[in-house]
Order: structure tokens, then sequence, then C-alpha cells
């Protein structure tokens, strides 16, 4: 069977805004889980980093299984109303419920108490982001073919991302407790509550405009689970960004599990003024990021904006106090082409395996690169209690609650290796393994083309099966 392919609709921007607004749900409450959990439990709490790094050693385990679980689940599911949707609508109450109760660990508890609360309730709220998370990366590839339009989903997703990320960040930071031998958590506790059922919501709102192409779950058939595993490690393009991955997921759990230390202890300033220093320049950095993909290409322009990440990190870690603002500028610009482009190469991997399978198997890919690649968010949290530990930070709990300013000087080297050279050195590492990334040039343009003939062909062959059920 042959087709002609033709030229997919562009998408409008009230649909690129939408598409948005679920990533501002997403990230409003992973922003928030990220920048306070290591505070919360070790800082606040007491929790004793042994068990803050046995608790994130365990749920390594969980991300490495539940995330290729149930990237095959929804990649195998047919049903009338999609394969991803469903899972993203009904999953969103439970993502709400379960964040909630990880704020909530009696204060007072022993240490495997606090051990098992902190850890158990990660795992619920865990399997409720990755299913949400996993659903909504996938969608992207399958709404459109065209590089630009998907990067407009991605900016989209981006600038309102960074609007929950900056959230994330200043509603704890605004109502955790700052000093007091009596620490009160209940307005935390509070702001949790909110957090997680207005996440809720604006995930919900993205579901009610987004719909799924229905060839892609009522045309291809389901991969085998060994012939899955078989196309997706098999997988040159894959396996490379993968690793490319790893080191931006890195990168951002240390910035974000690091950033209220580097506030509190090293500038002794509000949380605000990093985060702006940071924030501000990524959203340039954004608006950037189509001309230097024009210009360079994805994987050029990617290689380009993680290098200047790279060189701004690693330069905090050793300039004077004064200029440590300047190097998170420098970092923030350069971190909007993880933040923009990392899907859009998702999306070419799932094209070219799209050719190979002959189905959309993008759930399989985002699941096996979260094995891949979550790894690293519980590796920045276990860093983070490490190293602090280990360079003599005086938590708050031990010095009965109140805030100690004058930390010793290794440890004040520790915040700032912890922010800065450990994600830096991940960036530049990032840019050099994607010299071997193959889809560009006239590989790329070929493949594309191929892609178009290939939906073309599924469009008249769901025709074909709707006008027999007439």
């Amino acid at each position: 069977m042959t087709a002609t392919p033709s030229s997919p609709a562009r998408l409008s921007l009230s649909y690129k805004f939408v598409w948005g607004i679920a990533a501002l749900g997403t990230s409003l409450i992973s922003g928030t889980f990220g920048s306070l959990l290591t505070v919360f439990y070790q800082d606040y709490l007491g929790l004793a980093a042994r068990w803050i790094a046995l608790a994130m050693a365990i749920y390594a385990i969980w991300n490495a299984i539940n995330d290729p679980l149930f990237g095959y689940i929804t990649d195998s599911t047919r049903s009338k109303r999609g394969r991803r949707i469903p899972y993203m609508r009904f999953t969103a109450p439970f993502l709400a419920f379960t964040f909630i109760l990880v704020w909530l660990a009696p204060a007072k508890a022993s240490q495997p108490a606090l051990f098992g609360w902190m850890l158990g309730t990660m795992l619920l709220y865990d399997t409720c982001y990755t299913i949400i998370g996993l659903v909504y990366s996938a969608l992207l590839p399958e709404v459109t073919e065209l590089d630009a339009d998907r990067h407009g989903l991605q900016i989209s997703a981006s600038v309102l991302g960074l609007i929950g990320t900056l959230l994330g960040f200043l509603i704890p930071d605004f109502f955790r407790p700052k000093a007091g031998a009596e620490l009160s958590f209940l307005p935390l506790q509070v702001s949790m509550a909110v957090v997680g059922v207005v996440s809720a919501i604006l995930i919900l709102i993205t579901t009610l405009r987004v719909k799924e192409r229905p060839e892609f779950h009522l045309v291809d058939k389901p991969v085998p689970l060994g012939k899955a595993l078989g196309f997706t490690f098999t997988s040159r393009s894959f396996l490379i960004l993968a690793a490319q991955n790893f080191m931006s997921i890195l990168m951002n759990s240390l910035l974000l599990g690091a950033l209220f230390y580097l506030a509190d202890y090293v500038l002794q300033v509000p949380a605000m003024i990093p985060l702006m220093a940071v924030f501000i320049p990524l959203i340039i950095g954004i608006a950037l990021t189509g001309p230097i993909r024009q210009r360079l290409g994805v994987v050029g322009a990617q290689q380009l904006l993680l290098v200047i990440a790279g060189i701004g990190l690693i330069l905090l870690t050793f300039v004077p106090k004064s200029l440590i603002l300047v190097c998170l500028a420098v970092a923030g610009f350069g971190l909007a082409g993880p933040q923009t482009l990392t899907n859009v190469l998702f999306a070419e991997v799932a094209d070219e395996d799209e050719l190979r399978s002959g189905v959309r198997r993008e759930g399989a890919f985002f699941g096996v690169n979260a094995l891949l690649t979550k790894p690293a968010q519980s590796l920045a949290p276990t860093l983070i209690a490490l190293i602090l530990e280990m360079t003599g930070f005086m938590t708050r709990d031990a010095n009965q609650g109140q805030i100690f300013l004058n930390q010793p000087p290794a440890a004040l080297f520790g915040i700032r290796a912890l922010i800065g050279l450990i994600p830096g050195v991940a960036m530049l590492l990032g840019a050099i393994i994607l010299i071997w990334f193959p889809l560009r040039g006239k590989r790329l343009a070929d493949m594309k083309g191929a892609v178009l003939a290939l939906h073309a062909a599924k469009r008249q062959q769901l025709e074909k099966v709707q006008g027999a059920r007439l």
C-alpha cells in the first residue's frame, strides 16, 4: 500500500498554550518536591544522611521498574478514548493526594519511622508522577511530525513549566519555617495541599483539549514485549540521547536540591535572588532556541547550550561570592537547551523507530529513558546529603531549630560543588556524548519524508477501518 505524504497541519497558538498548562502543573509539583525534600527531611526533621541515602537507593530501584512498565502498558493500550489521555486524566487526583502525604511526616518520630514515611510516600507519589509525566512526554511526538511545531509545543511547556518550577521554590520558601526552637509545619503543610490540588487541576485542563491521533491506537498493532525491548535497546540514536539526558537530569536535580542551601548559607540572601538569576536568562535563552535551532539544527543547538551551561556552573564553584549570580545567569541561559530541545530529539528517535517497527512506541522510549536516567534523580539528593555531612554542615535540627549561618568553609565549598562543579561537568560530558548522535543532515531529512509517507498510509487504512464499521 502506498500513499502520498502531505504536510502536517500547523498547530495554533492557543493549542500550544493549553498544551503547556499541564507542564505548569507537573513542574509546580515536581519543583516543590525537588527543592524541599532534602531540606525538609534532613535540615528540619533531622533524618540522618544514611537513611536518606537508603531511601533514595530503594526509590531508584522502583524508578527503574515502573517507567518501562508503564511505557509498555500505554503503548499497548487500545481504547476508543486513546492510549495516553485516559491514564493522564484519571491519575491526576491521586498525584495530588500522594504528594500531600509526603509532607505529613510526624515531626517527633524516630529515625526508622521518618525513613519509612519518607520512603513510602515517595514511592506512591513517584508512581503517579511517572504515569502522568510519561504520558505527557509520549504525546509530544504523536501530535505533529514537524520539528518546528514540536519545538513550539516544548517552548510552551518550558515557559509555563519554568513558572511552575519558580513557584515550586517560592511557595515552600515563603511557608517553610525559618527559625525558632518550636518549628511549626502547619502553614507549610497547608500550602503543600494547595499545590497538590492546583497541579492536578492544571493537568486535567490539558487533557480536555489535547486529542490523540486515532491512527496510532486503532491501526497500529501492539509490539510483543520481547520485540519491543529489542527495538529499543538496539536504537543507537536512543542510547546516545539517553546518556546525554542522564547528565541533564543529574544537573537539574542537583540545581533544584541545592539552591536553598546556596541562598541560605553561601549568599545569605532570599532564595528569590538566585532564582531570578537563573530564570530570567533561561527565559531569554528559550526565546532564542528557535533561531539557534534553525542555524545549527536541533543537535548542534543542544550541544552549544550545554557547553554554555557547563562553563557557567563550573565557574560558580571558584569565583568570588560577588560573581556567583553572574555565573548562575550564564548557566541559566544555557539551560534553555535541555528545557526545550531534548524532547524534540526524543521525538526524532521515535520517528526513526517507527520506520523500523511499524508502530509509534514513544512510551517505550520515554520509559526506558527513565530506567537509564532516573537514577540521577536519586543520586542527587544522596550526594547532597552525604557531601554536606562529610563537610561538617550544621543542620537546623542540630542547632535547636535555628539556622546556623557560620558554616565551616568546607561545607560552603561543598554547597558550591553540589550546585556548580558536579552539574557543570555533567553538562560538558553531555555535549561531548551528542557528537555521536546520528540523526542530522541528509539522514534526518530522508527519515522525515519516509515518516510522512507512512503516516499517510496509516490514515488511509484508518478510513477503511472506520468505513467498514459503518
